[in-house]
C-alpha cells in the first residue's frame, strides 16, 4: 500500500491546524503530515523529506505562493499542489493553475472540499506515487470554462454534470461553477436549462413534433420532469406555448 506524505505551508498557525484536523487523512493512506510558514523554509524542507502532496498559501512573508509555486512546480515535477487562499481573485487561480497547481481551495478550509482536493491529488498521483501528468491538456481557466460552455451547446441532449467536468479538468466543483458565473453569470447548470429550454421552445413550434419527442430531444426521458422545467422557467406549459404560438402563426 502507498504512503504519502503532506506538507502544509501558511504563516497563519489557524490554517495550519485547521487543514491538519479536517483531512482525512488516514482514508488516503497518508501517514505524515508536515509544516512550514513561508515557501523559503518550505522549498528546504521539500528537498529533505520529499512530499507527495503540497498545501500552500498565497500569501506569506519571504517567499509567498505564488513565488514558491513558479520554483517548486519547476523543481519536482511529480509532487501535486494544492492552493489555499483567502483571496477569490481570478488572476490568483489563474497563474497557481499555470504553475500546475491541480486545485485552488478558498479559507476558511471546507472540510468536503478539503477532502475532495485530497481525493484527486491520491488519484492524480496514481500508482506510481507521483503526479502524472494529465489526460486533459493544460489550458487556462478561461479556455476551461469556453470548452465547457461549447460542449454544453453541443452535447445539450446528454446527462451532463459538473462532477464529471470537475474530475476532467482537474478542478473542484465549486471552483468551477465560481469561475463560469464570473464569465457567463450564471451557473454551469443554469446555462444547461437555458440551452435546453432555448431549443425546445424552437421544436414546440412545429406542430407535428409530439412534446414527448421534444422532452427527449433535448435531455429529458421523463416527459412530466420536462413540463415541470419548461413551466419553472418560461411560466407556461409546454402544451401552452406550442398553443400560442400556434394562434400567432394563424392570426398573422
Amino acid at each position: 500500500m502507498k504512503m504519502y506524505k503532506v506538507l502544509i505551508i501558511d504563516d497563519e498557525a489557524p490554517a495550519r491546524i485547521a487543514i491538519s484536523r479536517l483531512g482525512h487523512w488516514a482514508d488516503y493512506h497518508i501517514t505524515e503530515l508536515y509544516q512550514e510558514t513561508n515557501g523559503a523554509a518550505a522549498l528546504k524542507t521539500m528537498r529533505e523529506i520529499k512530499p507527495q502532496i503540497v498545501f500552500v498559501d498565497m500569501q506569506m512573508p519571504v517567499m509567498n505562493g505564488m513565488e514558491f509555486l513558479e520554483k517548486a512546480s519547476h523543481e519536482f515535477r511529480d509532487t501535486c499542489f494544492i492552493v489555499i487562499s483567502g483571496y477569490d481573485y481570478f488572476d490568483y487561480a489563474k497563474a497557481a493553475l499555470k504553475c500546475g497547481a491541480i486545485d485552488y481551495l478558498l479559507k476558511p478550509i471546507a472540510r468536503e472540499e478539503l477532502n475532495a482536493a485530497i481525493d484527486k491529488a491520491v488519484q492524480t498521483l496514481g500508482n506510481t506515487g507521483t503526479c502524472l501528468e494529465k489526460e486533459a491538456p493544460k489550458l487556462s481557466p478561461d479556455e476551461v470554462v469556453a470548452r465547457i460552455r461549447q460542449d454544453i451547446d453541443q452535447n445539450y441532449p446528454q446527462p451532463l454534470k459538473v462532477s464529471s467536468y470537475a474530475k476532467k479538468y482537474f478542478f473542484t466543483q465549486e471552483y468551477l461553477t465560481r469561475l463560469f458565473r464570473q464569465h457567463y453569470e450564471m451557473t454551469i447548470q443554469e446555462y444547461l436549462l437555458m440551452v435546453r429550454m432555448t431549443r425546445a421552445k424552437e421544436l414546440l413550434e412545429n406542430p407535428s413534433i409530439k412534446i414527448q419527442e421534444v422532452a427527449a430531444r433535448v435531455g429529458y426521458s421523463d416527459n412530466n420532469y420536462f413540463s415541470k422545467a419548461f413551466r419553472n422557467f418560461f411560466g407556461i406549459t409546454p402544451t401552452d406555448c406550442r398553443n400560442k404560438c400556434f394562434v400567432s402563426r394563424n392570426t398573422k
